[in-house]
């Protein structure tokens, strides 16, 4: 099991943040803008364990060198089920440098996008550090 799916299914936030380099960005999928950053990618990180339900990895899926990896996941955002995936990269240190996410159907994106945009507050606090950490 690769230590990021690890440390998702152990909810280890602080795990999943310290895999992440400083310049990773995320790219997200239901924006078109990728968000570049450590602060923020880990406070959307967050966000979505607030936002996913019955949350599961189902299979894994790496390269032979190790510097790529797709982690496909179930879960469900209010009564939508949602199949996605994590497709991660990771630099010369080991740390995840880019974390592109997918997600079907369109009617559990469209859920997806409207969960997090209620959020969306929160999470910008978070990674400024307006809520006190």
């Amino acid at each position: 099991m690769h230590p990021f799916r690890a440390a998702v299914e152990k909810d280890d936030l602080d795990a999943v943040e310290a895999m992440l380099a400083e310049d990773v960005v995320f790219t997200s999928p239901v924006v078109f803008k990728p968000y570049p950053g450590k602060a923020i990618t880990a406070a959307i990180l967050r966000g979505v364990t607030r936002v996913f339900e019955d949350f599961r990895y189902v299979r894994e899926i790496g390269d032979a060198d190790g510097r790529d990896h797709v982690l496909v996941f179930e879960a469900r955002v209010g009564d939508r089920k949602i199949t996605g995936a994590d497709f991660l990269h990771f630099d010369e240190d080991g740390l995840i440098d880019d974390f592109m996410v997918m997600v079907r159907p369109l009617s559990a994106a469209q859920a997806l996008a409207e969960a997090m945009g209620a959020q969306f507050d929160r999470i910008a606090e978070e990674a400024t550090g307006a809520d006190g950490s």
